[in-house]
């Protein structure tokens, strides 16, 4: 019966490889994992064009429903092409698989680099709106809104790295939980307006300072901005075509089934909040003085008012919207918990990422991706001090970049398909399936104009650096791997080459228990040559050395080095280069003796000359390094599951 490690406390037990299939998610979870990042986006999208908007004055809120029904038209379009992309590529990868197969590497790394600096910006956004939503309802909280981001993103990383399913059963409480409260939002404000009340956000009597006039092309391009900002909403679209492998049996059918109902629910849940908003006259400014409030007063949501206000007397629902917006907005991070480190995975297996992430984790997860983007997202949230108005500016950029590129390779995808039938009806469905994905990318690409123009200077400068420095470190981890795959390539009759002989050095300080294990190690390999070697830094000790290695009558000989400048490492490895000059057609052996304690801590204490030498030793041509271990009692007594077993 294995022991149970901390890891396995926070994360679960080990799973085998053969249970991968277990992992699989049907449609009522793959909706929490997968879309709650699009669902969540409702919380704060509206109130993201009414903030702009709110630059020109309360004059200009009436252009509020315009810009939200382009967004959705807009998403209608992205969600029917991404449905094409569920089918035709069943193993997933989204935007970065699409446009390998159809667009070349640089479009397939173009639409990585976005996708990958995406998924950290929707962590960091998502945390620090569900902490808004929570400061809301407790304004005292506010001040500790950067400690509860982190905390948040620790927690989601826990959950994460307990596997997939287990995350969504966890996330699919929140998740519904937010989408029920808002149909119930709408329920009570349907029967009230529909008996002739007067329902009123507690913002509306507040008069919103306009920054300057906006007409004609300022007043366009104002529009245009809010558009850009309000187009939060679109966010997430494209998890479920990169997560396709995650679903059960029939993958493409299941995945697109669940891209549809989130479609219906986001669509419907953004119309409704807008028209709610602009009913109940909300007012929202980036800062309260633009309200004619003081600086330092608290200005709720603008989802907030609206369930306050929806809900009138009945506090307790207001405070379960609430409670539900904070848990999904949070939980909204999942999305890109799940999409990174599949991402990630898939460049590292073509060689573009660390290898060390495409590895799975002991819950069948891919760990190392998991917990790169926690502390990428954490790095930001720190960086911008929880603000979700600087951060949400960096947004969207590389969403529209994966969509564009993903939808334009799709077109390319139904070219090369219908190269290959000849049946008229197969060709009518592909060229049906070509127009969307046209009509898609087209409308994106617009899009990506619009936001690159309007959040340039508002903070997408950044994006736009991070995404080529990512680009160029990908190209250049792939050329090291090409490199060192090249210089290790041999050809097909090549043989092993022993070396002409073989001298073994065994390093040793004083005689003691390992250092008579190194030796007798050192002698079962039948070197042409052995030799005990001591850096004398005290001549005292070395006196002593050499008459205790005279009274155990070692039939070894031991080579004593001067270090008048009491160094360790370099007379060893001016020794090991003498030899290798003098024999450059011999290999050296190193063999260095070492301690394995109980305690990791322990290990601080002892062998770092060692750790040191070895690192040096390891890049000089035609030197082995051995190390022999010597357990001491702590170490023998350890359980086995804390070795590894």
């Amino acid at each position: 019966m294995r022991s149970l490690l901390p890891k396995h406390v926070l994360v679960g037990r080990p799973m085998r490889t053969s249970q991968l299939s277990e992992t699989l998610l049907p449609k009522r979870l793959a909706i929490p994992v997968f879309c709650s990042d699009p669902l969540s986006s409702v919380a704060y999208a509206t109130e993201e064009i009414l903030l702009i908007l709110a630059f020109g004055g309360t004059q200009l809120l009436h252009l509020t429903w315009y810009i939200a029904a382009a967004i959705i038209v807009l998403l209608v379009v992205v969600i029917t092409s991404y449905r094409q992309t569920c089918y035709a590529y069943p193993n997933g990868g989204g935007a970065y698989a699409v446009s390998t197969d159809n667009l070349g590497r640089t479009a397939a790394l173009t639409a990585a680099s976005a996708l990958l600096v995406d998924y950290v910006l929707t962590v960091a956004v998502s945390v620090v709106a569900g902490v808004a939503a929570i400061t809301s309802a407790a304004p005292s909280l506010g001040k500790y809104a950067v400690e509860l981001s982190v905390a948040s993103v620790v927690l989601l990383t826990l959950m994460n790295l307990r596997g997939v399913k287990e995350s969504g059963r966890a996330f699919a409480v929140p998740t519904y939980g937010f989408v029920l409260g808002i149909y119930v939002m709408f329920a009570f404000a349907a029967v009230r307006l529909a008996t002739g009340e007067t329902i009123r956000a507690e913002s509306a009597h507040l008069s919103i300072h306009a920054t300057g006039t906006y007409t004609g092309l300022a007043l366009v391009f104002l529009g245009m901005r809010a558009f850009a900002s309000g187009c939060t909403a679109l966010t997430g679209v494209e998890a479920i075509s990169n997560g396709v492998p995650a679903f059960q049996k029939p993958k493409s059918r299941n995945a697109a089934m669940s891209l549809v109902i989130m479609g219906a629910m986001s669509i419907t849940m953004f119309a409704g909040i807008t028209v709610l908003a602009l009913l109940y006259r909300v007012h929202v400014a980036d800062h309260p003085t633009e309200l004619g409030l003081p600086a330092d007063a608290s200005t709720p949501t603008a989802l907030a008012q609206i369930a306050k206000a929806s809900f009138g007397n009945v506090s307790f629902l207001f405070y379960y919207v609430q409670a539900f917006t904070a848990g999904i907005l949070i939980l909204a991070a999942n999305t890109a918990f799940n999409g990174f480190p599949l991402l990630s995975s898939l460049l590292a297996q073509h060689r573009f990422l660390p290898r060390q992430l495409h590895n799975r984790g002991d819950r069948l997860v891919f760990s190392n991706g998991i917990i790169l983007l926690a502390l990428a997202a954490i790095g930001l949230i720190i960086a911008f001090k929880a603000d979700v108005s600087s951060i949400i500016q960096l947004y969207i950029v590389g969403v529209f970049v994966s969509f564009t590129l993903s939808q334009a390779g799709m077109v390319k995808h139904w070219s090369k398909e219908l190269a290959r039938t000849t049946d008229p009806s197969a060709r009518f469905r592909i060229r049906r399936s070509q127009v969307i994905n046209a009509t898609g990318a087209f409308f994106t690409g617009v899009v990506l104009i619009i936001v690159l123009a309007t959040k340039f200077l508002h903070g997408a400068w950044i994006v736009t650096i991070a995404m080529p420095l990512l680009f160029f470190a990908m190209k250049g981890i792939r050329r090291h791997y090409d490199r060192v795959s090249r210089e290790l390539t041999v050809a097909p009759a090549t043989t092993a080459q022993p070396p002409s002989r073989n001298h073994a050095i065994v390093l040793v300080s004083q005689i003691h228990a390992p250092t008579l294990r190194a030796l007798g190690y050192a002698r079962s390999t039948r070197p042409h040559k052995i030799e005990a070697l001591n850096v004398s830094v005290e001549p005292h000790e070395s006196d002593e050395l050499k008459r205790q290695w005279d009274e155990h009558n070692l039939d070894v000989p031991l080579v004593v080095l001067d270090s008048p400048y009491r160094e360790v490492t370099r007379p060893v490895l001016d020794y090991v280069r003498r030899i290798r000059r003098d024999s450059p057609r011999d290999v050296v052996t190193v063999i260095i003796p070492e301690y394995v304690l109980g305690r990791w801590w322990e290990q601080l204490l002892h062998n770092q000359s060692a750790l040191r030498l070895k690192t040096r030793l390891l890049f000089m041509p035609g030197v082995m390094v051995t190390s022999v271990p010597y357990q001491l009692d702590a170490a023998l007594h350890q359980p086995e599951s804390a070795n590894g077993g």
